[in-house]
C-alpha cells in the first residue's frame, strides 16, 4: 500500500488566508469522485523555495502559485511548458513520474474562457487596456493575443515596468494619467493594489467607451474599481471569480486528467461568497 493514499495539493502565496482556492477544488474532486487533500500554505517572501520544495519532499502532488510568487516559481522549476515561458510567470506546478516539477502557467486560458464563454464578451478586434504589470498580467498576456484583439495597451504605477512588458510582447503601453478617454473596448484591472481594493490612477472618462470593465480580483476586494468603472461609463462589470475557477480547473486538468464543469462551480462559489 502506498504511503500517501490521499493526493496532496495546496497554494502558495503572501497573504493566502483569503484564498478559495480549497473549496474550489474540492468541488472538482467531489465532481471526479475522489478525495484528495488541499491546503492554504502561507511562504515567507524570501522562502517561497524551501517552503514549496519541502512540500514537495513530504508527497505534495501539485500545487498552485499565488502573488508574490509566480516569478520566483518560474526561476524555480525543473521544467517549463511553453504558456509559462511566454508569460515568464508559473501558477501552476506539477510533479512528474520521473520526480522533476514542472511549471504552468493557467492564468491566461482561465481569464479568456471566463471573458469569452461566461461572459460572452468577444476579444478579437477589441481594444484591450490591462492595469499593472506584475506577474498575474505577465500570464494573461501571450493567451489575450492570441484572441486577435485591434490592439493591447498596458499602464502601470511604475511605468518602467509597464515598458518592459510592452517591449516583451510587442504591445502599446501609456501613462496611467494619460489613458486616452473614449477610447478602450475592454478594461481589465489586474494591478497589486487590487487586493486591496486600491483603484488605480485613471480619469473616469477612459471608461466611457468601456463594453466591459474586468478586475482579476473576487468579491469585496473588486467592489472599488468595478464601481468606479460603472459609475464612469462602463456598460458591463465582473471580478475575477469566473477566472479562478476557470484557472484552477485547468490547473486540476493538468494534474489528474479530468476536466471539471467550470460553470457548476462558478454558480455554487458565487452563491457561497454572496452569503458570507
Amino acid at each position: 500500500m502506498k504511503k500517501h493514499t490521499v493526493p496532496k495539493y495546496a497554494v502558495f502565496g503572501n497573504p493566502i488566508a483569503h484564498s478559495k482556492s480549497p473549496q474550489i477544488h474540492q468541488y472538482f474532486a467531489c465532481q471526479e469522485g475522489v478525495s484528495i487533500k488541499y491546503e492554504r500554505i502561507l511562504a515567507e517572501e524570501n522562502n517561497f523555495t524551501s517552503t514549496v520544495e519541502h512540500f514537495f519532499n513530504e508527497g505534495g502532488c501539485g500545487a498552485n502559485v499565488t502573488v508574490p510568487f509566480k516569478t520566483a516559481a518560474f526561476d524555480w522549476v525543473d521544467e517549463l511548458s511553453e504558456r509559462a515561458k511566454a508569460a515568464g510567470a508559473v501558477n501552476t506546478l506539477i510533479k512528474l513520474e520521473n520526480g522533476r516539477i514542472r511549471g504552468d502557467n493557467t492564468d491566461g486560458v482561465g481569464l479568456v474562457k471566463d471573458i469569452t464563454e461566461v461572459l460572452k464578451t468577444s476579444i478579437q478586434d477589441k481594444k484591450i487596456l490591462i492595469l499593472g504589470a506584475g506577474g498575474a498580467v505577465r500570464g494573461v498576456i501571450p493567451i489575450i493575443q492570441k484572441q486577435m484583439p485591434a490592439s493591447i495597451t498596458i499602464a502601470n504605477r511604475t511605468p518602467e515596468k509597464a515598458i518592459i512588458l510592452a517591449e516583451t510582447f510587442k504591445i502599446q503601453t501609456a501613462l496611467l494619467e494619460k489613458l486616452p478617454h473614449n477610447h478602450f473596448d475592454i478594461i481589465i484591472n489586474g494591478t497589486s493594489g487590487g487586493l486591496s481594493g486600491a483603484i488605480p490612477n485613471i480619469q473616469p472618462e477612459v471608461f466611457t467607451a468601456c463594453e466591459l470593465a474586468y478586475d482579476m480580483v473576487y468579491g469585496t476586494a473588486a467592489e472599488n474599481f468595478l464601481n468606479f468603472a460603472q459609475n464612469s461609463g462602463a456598460h458591463y462589470i465582473a471580478d475575477g471569480l469566473g477566472m479562478l475557477v476557470a484557472q484552477a480547473a485547468f490547473a486540476y486538468e493538468l494534474w489528474r486528467g479530468f476536466k471539471p464543469d467550470i460553470a457548476t462551480v462558478t454558480k455554487i462559489m458565487r452563491k457561497e461568497y454572496e452569503t458570507v
